[in-house]
């Protein structure tokens, strides 16, 4: 008697349809994926997703500054320029110029000038102090310039060696005309804050100008 046809066995690895690649290699079951997908890592020139920034502490200095300008036009707009000295004017002689001067030398140390802050200057004869002083040499007379301890006095001559002080004295006391338009520029520029002037008001004024 001929055996039935034996029945087709059902595997279980069989249950279902399976993708086939084009390789011809069978492909998992794709499985579901639970719950939202991790963000994808951003690409380069797109940007990521935004965090936030850590909270930054302010004092009140970092509050109240603002930033100002820099560079080198700052600090130059920032330097303040340099002031002109004063001038004052006395009326005098060529005769009485010198005690004029001595005058005015007076009243700025009672004022309370140091003697080491002011400077005499003359156009024509020295004064005594300097002649006498040049007795012992120049160099004790401008070793006592370079001390500073006391007034100085300088002719026409020594002007140009003489370094700035606070208070110029001039005593236009005679001399030849070109002294005076000599002697004040250089006495001006010597005045760090008052520059005096004892002798013939038209004749300063046609040299300093509209400075006196």
């Amino acid at each position: 008697m001929p055996l039935p046809p034996e029945e087709p066995q059902i595997h279980e690895s069989a249950q279902g349809p399976r993708a086939t690649s084009a390789s011809g290699r069978t492909a998992p079951t794709p499985r579901p994926v639970p719950g939202p997908r991790p963000a994808a890592h951003p690409r380069p020139g797109r940007p990521g997703p935004l965090r936030p920034s850590p909270p930054v502490q302010r004092t009140p200095h970092d509050v109240a500054a603002k930033p100002g300008p820099s560079g080198p036009a700052a600090h130059t707009a920032a330097a303040p320029a340099p002031a002109s000295p004063q001038i004052q004017l006395i009326p005098a002689s060529a005769e009485g110029a010198l005690d004029a001067a001595e005058e005015a030398v007076d009243l700025l140390l009672d004022s309370g000038r140091a003697p080491g802050e002011v400077l005499v200057i003359t156009t024509g004869e020295q004064h005594p102090w300097a002649t006498h002083e040049l007795t012992f040499g120049e160099a004790s007379y401008w070793a006592q310039h370079d001390a500073g301890d006391d007034v100085f006095y300088a002719d026409a001559s020594a002007v140009g060696r003489a370094t700035t002080r606070p208070v110029v004295v001039v005593a236009v006391n005679s001399g030849p005309d070109s002294s005076a338009a000599t002697v004040l520029p250089l006495a001006l520029g010597r005045a760090g804050a008052l520059l005096i002037v004892c002798g013939d008001p038209q004749q300063i004024n046609s040299v300093l100008g509209a400075g006196v």
